[in-house]
């Protein structure tokens, strides 16, 4: 099942590029760009990494954002992310990037896009990797910085696809930003929202008819509200689920508690992502493995969320058939 899951072709729709800032990286970084950070070594980073709680792993994410300053930085990271992609079969990714997280700090939103662009590009001629750019809004900044966000966006709409909501759910609700993702759509910007991670199955109510969003970041709270179970399963309405991220900021436990293969089970649009993975431990494959290795699982059901996220992309439906085509005759030789 190790060496299927290796090389079963994958899809990922949940990537905080600043979340695979890896601690040899910062520390490069940071020596390049004449930074301070509050950590002596790489050793010491990884020990920091041990959160209790989503905001707790958030305020050591925007320390390391620090060190991202020049186009290079962030072409840097986003290059050495492509490069797990690479090792771990994802054909196909959607990042997010957090442009208030530099911007807020005097950072200038062309230098952090284009850097972006730049390696994605890169990654679709010589790695062969299809990629999506979605600009995310910080829910604990206010609206006027997020309608400013989205006004610096325009000069990129060539780049970025569609426009999320990340950051601390407790304390900033969807309401806050119901005009700024009207506007957005009327842009022409897909959306996307994280809800019902850390915070109540209402805002993930809320995400939908509020912000009206064509999938949930998350979304693992839904189990708590039947009548919602049915109306996602029905309406194939994609959940963007992190499993070792859950674990880490304890929404679950342990692995074998979390609901993602009930989910699965039940009808619902669910694929396996890997959030911040320098942080929670794991890139792709490491999902996988994690949900398979506690949950018993036959290999249908596993390339099950392959296909989900081909399903749930922001590709071509041409793109989409080219992709399921190709999982599907992976299937089907190691079955």
């Amino acid at each position: 099942m190790k060496k299927f899951i290796q090389s079963l072709p994958k899809v990922e729709l949940h990537l905080h590029i600043e979340g695979t800032l890896e601690p040899e990286l910062m520390f490069e970084l940071a020596q390049r760009n004449n930074i301070t950070i509050p950590f002596n070594s790489s050793t010491e980073v990884k020990e920091a990494y041990n959160f209790h709680n989503l905001q707790s792993f958030l305020d050591i994410y925007f320390q390391g954002a620090n060190v991202l300053v020049h186009e290079q930085d962030f072409f840097d990271l986003t290059w050495a992310y492509l490069l797990h992609c690479k090792d771990d079969n994802v054909v196909h990714t959607e990042v997010f990037f957090d442009p208030q997280a530099h911007t807020e700090r005097g950072i200038c939103f062309a230098t952090v896009v284009n850097g972006i662009h730049k390696a994605l590009a890169k990654g679709r001629t010589e790695l062969g990797i299809s990629s999506r750019l979605i600009m995310c809004f910080l829910r604990h900044l206010d609206e006027q910085s997020a309608f400013k966000t989205l006004e610096q966006a325009q000069a990129h709409k060539d780049k970025i696809i569609a426009v999320g909501l990340d950051s601390t759910e407790i304390g900033h609700p969807a309401s806050k930003f119901e005009r700024v993702f009207k506007q957005a759509i009327n842009q022409g910007f897909l959306t996307v929202a994280h809800a019902g991670e850390e915070g109540p199955v209402s805002n993930i109510h809320d995400a939908m008819n509020l912000l009206q969003i064509t999938r949930i970041d998350h979304g693992v709270r839904c189990s708590e509200d039947q009548a919602l179970i049915k109306q996602l399963a029905a309406e194939r309405i994609p959940l963007t689920v992190c499993p070792l991220s859950n674990i880490k900021l304890k929404v679950f436990d342990f692995m074998k508690e979390h609901n993602i293969v009930d989910l699965l089970r039940k009808g619902l649009c669910v694929t396996i992502n890997s959030d911040d993975p320098a942080y929670f431990g794991g890139y792709m494959t490491d999902n996988f493995l994690a949900v398979s290795n506690a949950h018993s699982m036959n290999k249908a059901e596993i390339a099950q969320f392959t296909l989900n996220a081909i399903e749930a992309s922001f590709i071509s439906e041409c793109e989409k058939k080219r992709l399921k085509i190709m999982t599907q005759k992976y299937l089907d030789l190691h079955q």
